[in-house]
């Protein structure tokens, strides 16, 4: 029985199925967009969405986290570079999965993963300059506190020059 296992262990051992997602994050971080099995693109997801926050902080031990689970410097380099810059402001969910339809010789179901802000179709737009990541309730707003001390600074900045004056 496989109470609470949660892991799709994709018919493959330990060691096949951890050569088999690296080597296709690899070739997702590379061409941005494949095609395969929605069974390996649900597996590769859920691999692949931490290594992509972790690219997000740029530091030389988080670099060699991510290298340790990839294994090639190519992957490693061009995730903490564009992508990391393109994905910077979003909070999470960074690839999505598309059903294609099943295939011909064998009956299995397709899908297309990608990278979300490499698509041109669905994305907002290429130009948009990327804000910083959305604040969750957790993290508080900063928003709301910025916005009251910002009238408060005027008010005071108002009243130094009059007080001034009235001297």
């Amino acid at each position: 029985m496989r109470h609470g296992d949660k892991i799709n262990n994709l018919g493959r051992t330990a060691s096949h199925r951890k050569a088999l997602l690296k080597n296709l994050a690899s070739e997702l971080i590379n061409h941005k967009r494949i095609t395969t099995t929605l069974a390996k693109a649900k597996a590769l997801r859920t691999f692949i969405e931490p290594l992509i926050t972790k690219a997000k902080d740029n530091t030389t031990h988080q670099r060699r986290v991510v290298f340790s689970y990839l294994q090639n410097k190519e992957a490693v380099t061009e995730l903490f570079g564009p992508i990391a810059e393109k994905i910077g402001g979003r909070p999470g969910g960074y690839t999505r999965i598309i059903k294609l339809g099943i295939r011909v010789g064998d009956n299995a179901e397709t899908a297309m993963i990608e990278l979300v802000d490499y698509n041109e179709i669905y994305g907002k737009g290429k130009g948009e300059v990327k804000e910083a990541a959305k604040k969750t309730r957790r993290g508080g707003s900063r928003k709301k506190a910025d916005e009251a001390a910002a009238p408060a600074e005027e008010k005071a900045a108002e009243e130094k020059p009059a007080k001034k004056a009235a001297k």
